[in-house]
């Protein structure tokens, strides 16, 4: 017996996505992911002065704004030879920290864990936290209305299997509620040192144009004491209990079996080295990351680009009736390989490096307490885990770069914008490896590519039609009842999409 279910849209993830999964026998036979609409800011971009870059591109996603800030100005300081003030450096990697810490909090609690928190348990609550009472009153309130959609973004919703256990979900849902708060701290934290957030006003190529003083350390300080405590409380111990009453996710969702992270998070001014290292993970192996490997197909995607190029050469040519395409993603491949990139990735990455072993005993001490293999990190649950594992660990590492940091010190380094130029920007989002490309000529940009997290991760099918890194988990999924596919909605949130990043 064969069913297709359209996904569409895919609520709870940034922007606009569809799914379309094939079942057969109860099985995923294939699936088809799609981005559904098209931006092109490096179509804005062309001509426009250089300095417009990291203010424009930040604009491409009021979720992880700050990173698409930090490529630019990366890709700019190589085009223009220019090294960033040390307190700069110190100072953007705080902003970057704030945004990833603010993202994988809203991920976990606000997107994903409502696919495993059992929410309408609410009606039920007879305890005497206040918050939560308060939260009962309001749900049973919309139930009994005639609204549209009632007790949203808690109903309406699958019908499946959810945490069992009472405590454990009233738990989460006080953590759902002070999540709320967390993400917002973490913006003023971020605010401290980038002006303001979403998009960061002080980002330049240099460094930063905000000065550091000896209260601004304290306030970041401050902010950062109540999220090492709030992840440390709520967030690990809840992916814990989640992990442990849904042991088959780490079954389920196994992507292509190939990873890569650019690195982020300097170590310090001009060094290679990077709190988050670089690699790659192809068949198991460990290698370094090239630039140079990156390509982009577009047989299955929306444009009429040539295909096959390097992001370096990268064309935008939209074709919304191209004969056989069916996505605005393209396709990124490495070494003609699908990569998986985000969390999971970073953290298999940093786990076969020698030199991390504070990340090795984190995974090691974590895996042990859930009774599992470093290989069942390959799946759905094993992305949650990962993201509350680095978000502990940015978090703990940003009390040192505070440490460095030197009050009213210089945050800048001045330049002039070359009459002709070529760099590239590559650090880590929330969501995975992000890549700029700029060329300079006559002092403009000539053109203007970005590679995002979600272009690789949500992939077409390629030139060769192998599927990208989501339809790939996706195949072979057991789907209990097609009018209820909650299995598949797990698979698509573990990767958490971010369709307005990804639609170039």
């Amino acid at each position: 017996m064969s069913k297709t279910i359209d996904l569409n849209p895919v609520t709870r993830i940034e922007g606009h996505l569809a799914v379309k999964v094939e079942i057969q026998d109860g099985k995923v036979a294939s699936a088809y992911v799609a981005g559904e609409m098209f931006r092109g800011f490096e179509k804005i971009l062309a001509g426009r002065d250089p300095l417009d870059a990291q203010h424009i591109t930040q604009r491409i996603c009021g979720v992880c704004p700050v990173e698409h800030g930090m490529a630019s100005v990366l890709a700019q300081e190589m085009a223009y030879q220019l090294a960033p003030a040390p307190n700069g450096v110190l100072a953007r990697n705080l902003i970057q920290a704030a945004n990833f810490i603010m993202s994988h909090i809203s991920h976990f609690y606000l997107l994903s864990g409502l696919d495993f928190v059992d929410v309408a348990m609410i009606v039920d609550y007879k305890g005497g936290d206040s918050a939560l009472a308060a939260l009962r009153d309001w749900v049973k309130g919309q139930i009994n209305s005639r609204t549209v959609i009632p007790a949203a973004p808690f109903l309406p919703r699958y019908a499946a299997k959810y945490l069992q256990d009472a405590d454990a979900n009233f738990s989460a849902l006080r953590h759902y509620l002070d999540a709320l708060e967390m993400r917002a701290l973490a913006h003023r934290m971020g605010a401290i040192f980038a002006g303001k957030l979403p998009h960061a006003a002080t980002l330049v190529p240099g460094g930063i144009t905000e000065k550091v003083t000896a209260l601004k350390i304290c306030e970041y300080r401050s902010a950062l004491d109540t999220l090492r405590e709030f992840i440390d409380r709520a967030y690990l111990p809840d992916v814990v209990a989640v992990a442990k009453s849904f042991p088959e996710y780490f079954n389920v969702g196994r992507g292509c079996g190939n990873f890569m992270a650019y690195g982020a998070f300097p170590v310090s001014a001009g060094s290679d080295a990077k709190f988050l290292p670089s690699g790659v993970l192809m068949d198991g192996k460990a290698q370094p990351v090239s630039e140079r490997a990156i390509t982009e197909d577009v047989a299955r995607s929306l444009y009429s680009s040539a295909s096959g190029r390097r992001p370096s050469e990268g064309e935008t040519v939209a074709d919304p009736n191209k004969s056989g395409a069916y996505s605005w993603l393209k396709a990124p491949r490495y070494n003609g390989a699908v990569m998986e990139v985000g969390a999971l990735a970073r953290v298999l990455v940093a786990y076969q490096d020698s030199q991390n072993g504070t990340m090795k005993s984190a995974v090691d001490g974590l895996l042990k307490n859930l009774g599992r293999e470093a290989g069942d990190l390959n799946s759905v649950m094993g992305r949650h885990a990962a993201r509350a594992l680095e978000c502990k660990s940015i978090a703990d590492q940003c009390v040192r770069w505070l440490d460095q940091m030197t009050p009213d010190g210089a945050t800048f380094t001045d330049f002039s914008i070359p009459e002709t130029g070529r760099g590239h920007g590559l650090t880590e989002a929330a969501r995975g490896a992000l890549g700029h490309w700029i060329d300079i000529r006559d002092f403009k940009i000539g053109n203007y590519q970005c590679v995002v997290p979600t272009t690789w991760n949500c992939s077409p099918r390629d030139d060769r039609g192998v599927p990208g890194p989501m339809e790939q988990a996706l195949a072979g999924l057991a789907v209990a009842d097609p009018e209820n596919p909650i299995e598949a909605a797990r698979v698509i949130r573990s990767f958490d999409p971010c369709l307005a990043c990804a639609v170039h």
